[in-house]
């Protein structure tokens, strides 16, 4: 099926077009439209238009076009979960919970609109001050650009695309060249629901030279990107006086107390390193563990591992499918095979079959180790050996990213610490750092990006702020 462009709600057929074919398979899934940078620059003019319109109309609109597409969604959901598994090979039963979170996140996002607003301020409150009547409120920022991932390609499009439009901004939506079906499925909700602000939404596809186009045009007042430190640097450098919302994944770690229970961390940690095959932000990556339990977490970690199914996608209990692609099956088994190298010990079979790479759970690992200096992106965990939070707490610190990170713990002076000492956006007791709520502020600091997500807080971003003075 073809994936066409959207100029605003018209959809346009290509010249050419571009196969996607299945990471498991290698069948052909989709093809999209091959577009140019004009393809951009026509669709930013067609959404600059539409930004006057769309700040115009009712929040009751624009919160019943968020509730339409989320009853549409629902009621295709098997259909979207099989879409998302055939482009990016997500196993179908984490498919689905991806189109049932996308569903919360649309619904999500309309009932925050309602409930947002301004503020009153008593502009005598000071001497120098008079009485007024003062108020600021909130007003749509106008075009925001969207650029999203492969890795959660439905989800992860409505949070840009859902706090935007219930804003009263128009969107340009760039998805993953991965993925592109996906979005059009999706996109095509929203510009066939009968509360569709016309031509508020456009689609188009391609990489650096349609990405370029879209972040440096003067027209956008909003970019969201989700994706890479080296493109978050580009855009930033780009795209000149504008909102810029980066979010640019993470080296997620935990430090497992001696005091924690042993069961749920193994279990716990061994779906949060090995969950979408390790292709997540908040994937986990470190485990500081207390020498006193190293021993024993170990042994728990690596039979929590060995229960998960590794094959097929379409298999509803399959827990880890292929990679997104060659490159990065072979990015992984060289990660590992340098590890090994360096001294650390798989506790597992190290296993590579393809773009199938098993889970993979290394010990004796060191923190002057490649594989836990850089994000890895693959099913690849490392257990450090430490003396104590103290000693765990400047090695998680340590990182250049700054995400997410977890403890598990039973100490109450320990939670205090980690949630005061670590250096994330979000800090995790208790579970893993691969835990995130939709509701909830999403984003990190240092090279994680800047910037946060969660309907409420994307909509802040944009948004601009109105200040009314009346005399």
């Amino acid at each position: 099926m073809r994936a066409n462009i959207f100029f605003g709600s018209q959809e346009s057929e290509s010249k050419a077009y571009k196969q996607r074919r299945s990471p498991y398979s290698g069948d052909e899934v989709s093809e999209s439209s091959i577009c140019s940078a004009e393809d951009a620059k026509k669709a930013l003019t067609i959404a600059k238009e539409a930004a006057k319109v769309a700040k115009k109309t009712t929040l009751a609109q624009r919160c019943n076009w968020m509730l339409d597409v989320a009853n549409k969604l629902e009621a295709i959901k098997e259909e979207m979960a099989k879409t998302i598994t055939d482009e990016v090979a997500k196993p179908i039963h984490f498919s689905r919970i991806e189109v049932d979170r996308c569903v919360e996140t649309l619904r999500l996002s309309a009932e925050t609109m309602r409930t947002m607003h301004g503020e009153t301020i008593n502009t005598d409150a000071m001497s120098s001050g008079k009485k007024t009547i003062a108020y600021f409120n909130r007003v749509p920022a106008g075009v925001v650009v969207a650029i999203t991932p492969f890795n959660f390609p439905l989800n992860l499009a409505a949070h840009k695309l859902a706090p935007a439009l219930v804003a009263g901004n128009a969107v340009v939506l760039k998805p993953t060249p991965e993925a592109p079906l996906t979005a059009f499925k999706f996109t095509k909700l929203f510009i066939q629901s009968e509360f569709a602000i016309k031509d508020a939404l456009s689609v188009v596809y391609g990489d650096a030279e349609v990405g370029a186009a879209l972040v440096g045009s003067d027209i956008p007042r909003v970019i969201s990107f989700t994706g890479s430190v080296p493109v978050g640097e580009i855009i930033t450098k780009s795209a000149g006086i504008k909102k810029i919302s980066l979010e640019l994944g993470g080296n997620a770690a935990t430090y497992i107390d001696a005091s924690a229970d042993l069961d749920l961390a193994a279990e716990r940690c061994a779906y949060g390193a090995f969950v979408n095959s390790g292709q997540v932000c908040i994937s986990l990556q470190r485990i500081y563990v207390d020498a006193k339990v190293y021993d024993e977490f170990a042994s728990k970690m690596a039979k929590e591992t060995s229960k998960l199914k590794v094959g097929s996608p379409y298999e509803d209990d399959t827990f880890l499918g292929p990679l997104i692609d060659d490159d990065s099956a072979k990015r992984a088994y060289a990660w590992v095979d340098s590890a090994i190298k360096e001294g650390a010990k798989p506790l597992l079979e190290v296993k590579c079959e393809g773009r199938i790479f098993h889970p993979c759970v290394m010990a004796d690992v060191r923190d002057d180790m490649a594989i836990v200096c850089e994000e890895v992106f693959a099913p690849i965990v490392s257990l450090i050996r430490v003396e104590s939070f103290d000693d765990a707490l400047p090695r998680m610190n340590s990182s250049p990213f700054g995400l997410q990170f977890s403890v598990f713990t039973n100490s109450l002076d320990l939670i205090k610490r980690a949630i005061d000492e670590l250096e994330a956006g979000g800090v995790v007791i208790n579970d893993i750092p691969t835990l995130r709520f939709d509701i909830q502020p999403y984003g990190g600091v240092k090279f994680s990006g800047v910037g946060r997500e969660g309907p409420r807080f994307a909509i802040e971003e944009m948004t601009e702020i109105k200040s009314v003075i009346i005399c």
